[in-house]
């Protein structure tokens, strides 16, 4: 009786066990890149099938998607990303529990019309549909309806997964010209080079240096980063730099700054709505006497919709501006690098700075609109000044090499607004309007002896407004960033310093162009770096010998050179 019992249950079983099998869900993944092999972050994967069988999602910085929860059946993946032609892969069978790797190759226009199209470097946020308030962000990273997701691919097994080659790339940049941006800006001849290596299968080494030589005594920045993304999706990052400068000044017995900065942090996401990225940068700086400084950072991002992300940040430093070139391979310029350190009474102060900032972002057709508030606190702010001057009298730092120097402004107090529209026109031009009201620091009057200078500078209010164009040019591949930047008044220092939003631009007019070079053999491309060409925003001041010696937002400075990538 026991025995046919058993063999009762064991064929109702059996005969159940199809049909438990066919709702079991299954997955379709893979990695989304260009004809060069490249990750496209933030690419469009729509699934299709049937009605009740349709997903969308959008690629991680890795350019992998990762869409669970498919109903068995026949679907068609088809992938769409700005500057590219729209990619089709058609009747993919996905049986029950299964997981199907699906890779796609996308091509622009161009590609498919010619062979042998020369390489470029990879897309950067500038030439990207998104809008972020931090570089390298993707703003559109969920979904309504299905429920919310951000994709990963910690669920697919790692026999499944394809990794990206274990390749070394790099560039090397020289650059010659004038670079009279403020201390630390280096000499007039500069080598800078950037090796990378994914290693670890996840892991991802960077070794990036801008060493300056010619006629002057040498400066350079040396940095060594580490990143592993993990299963969970959480990316953490350690980084050591290694800096050096000399302002080359007998009345400082030609002593050198130097600074050891070791950094640290990670970035994850919590119930697939909330992305946090937080970390904190140590710097220990030898100069004349030893200083440290701690500096922390932190955003949040709260995605309402797939077109909508609220943010808060709190930053410590000033965003550095040349990595908002746009360029992969566009040379860092030192002066752009931290510590922010000037001189007074012979005492090495070094500004800090805290930053807080909430924003909305969204975006609505081709348009991109951002409004953001923000207060702002910067003690010992480090001032830029353009003229032959000395350290004589201890309360300024000297940069012979690019004749200017650094000057310890009054402490900033300030709150403001800001407003970004981007519009993206065609597959290679965009155009971005930023307004921005906010404090500055500025002369009480003007002419004044720069000894007595600090006790002159005050917190003014001051409306900006910017726009930027960038784009490609189709046939000869020039990459273009112009931007003009217009203050209502006299200023010292920027409206809305920490902008790091598509809108950020440097004061007045800049001229950006990256060129390949074609007849070259390997990839090379020239580089022209044009900031505050009308030389606007000089604040003349008296120096001790008489001569008049100017303060400045930005000095003017034109910088060219050669990129070689491989």
């Amino acid at each position: 009786m026991k025995l046919r019992d058993l063999g009762t249950w064991a064929v109702l079983f059996g005969l159940s066990l199809p049909v438990w099998a066919g709702d079991r869900p299954g997955v379709i993944s893979g990695y989304v890149r260009n004809a060069d092999g490249n990750a496209q972050m933030g690419a469009v994967v729509q699934i299709l099938g049937a009605a009740d069988r349709s997903l969308t999602v959008f690629t991680d910085g890795a350019g992998h998607y990762f869409a669970s929860g498919l109903l068995p059946g026949i679907y068609t993946l088809k992938v769409t990303a700005p500057s590219f032609l729209p990619t089709l892969r058609e009747r993919i069978g996905l049986g029950p529990g299964a997981t199907v790797s699906v890779n796609v190759t996308l091509n622009t226009l161009l590609s498919v019309m010619q062979l042998g199209t020369p390489r470029t470097t990879p897309d950067d946020d500038d030439w990207k549909w998104t809008l972020r308030s931090v570089a390298n962000r993707p703003i559109l990273r969920v979904v309504d309806d299905p429920p919310v997701r951000i994709f990963h691919d910690e669920t697919l097994p790692s026999e499944n997964q394809q990794q990206p080659p274990h390749e070394i790339s790099g560039t090397v940049s020289f650059v010659a010209g004038s670079a009279a941006d403020g201390y630390g800006s280096g000499s007039d001849m500069a080598t800078a080079f950037t090796l990378e290596r994914s290693i670890f299968a996840d892991g991802h080494l960077t070794f990036h240096g801008d060493v300056g030589y010619g006629d002057n005594l040498p400066a350079g920045v040396l940095r060594a980063s580490y990143a592993n993304k993990l299963s969970d999706g959480s990316e953490p990052s350690l980084a050591l730099t290694v800096r050096r400068f000399m302002p080359s000044d007998p009345n400082l017995h030609y002593a050198a700054l130097q600074d050891l900065a070791l950094s640290a942090g990670d970035d994850f996401t919590l119930n697939n709505v909330v992305e946090l990225k937080f970390g904190s940068e140590l710097q220990s700086i030898q100069f004349l006497n030893h200083v440290s400084a701690v500096r922390p950072y932190g955003t949040a991002d709260v995605h309402l919709s797939s077109n909508t992300v609220l943010e808060y940040q709190y930053a410590t430093s000033r965003p550095d501006s040349w990595t908002d070139k746009g360029f992969d391979s566009a040379p860092a310029d030192m002066s752009d690098s931290n510590p922010r350190v000037s001189l007074l009474n012979f005492t090495p102060k070094v500004e800090r700075a805290h930053h807080q900032e909430l924003s909305l972002s969204r975006r609505i057709g081709k348009n991109n609109v951002q409004v953001a508030v923000f207060t702002d606190r910067v003690v010992d702010p480090a001032l830029t000044g353009t003229g032959e001057v000395t350290a004589a009298g201890g309360f300024l730092l000297p940069d012979v090499p690019s004749a200017t120097f650094s000057f310890t402004g009054e402490n900033l107090n300030t709150n403001g607004a800001r407003f970004v529209l981007q519009r993206h026109f065609l597959a290679d031009l965009t155009a971005t309007l930023d307004y921005a009201f906010g404090g500055v620091l500025d002369l009480t009057q003007p002419g004044v002896q720069l000894q007595s200078a600090q006790q002159s500078i005050t917190t003014l209010r001051r409306h900006s407004a910017g726009a930027k164009l960038s784009g490609t040019l189709p046939r000869s591949h020039t990459k273009w960033i112009t931007s003009y930047r217009w203050v209502d008044g006299p200023a010292l220092t920027p409206v809305d310093m920490f902008n790091a939003s598509p809108g950020q631009s440097d004061p007045f007019l800049n001229i950006f162009i990256h060129q390949p070079i074609s007849f070259l053999p390997g990839h090379v491309e020239a580089i022209i770096d044009v900031r505050n060409l009308l030389a606007q925003g000089y604040i003349p001041v008296l120096a001790q010998d008489g001569q008049t010696v100017y303060l400045v937002q930005a000095a003017r400075s034109v910088r060219g050179g050669l990129t070689f990538t491989f």
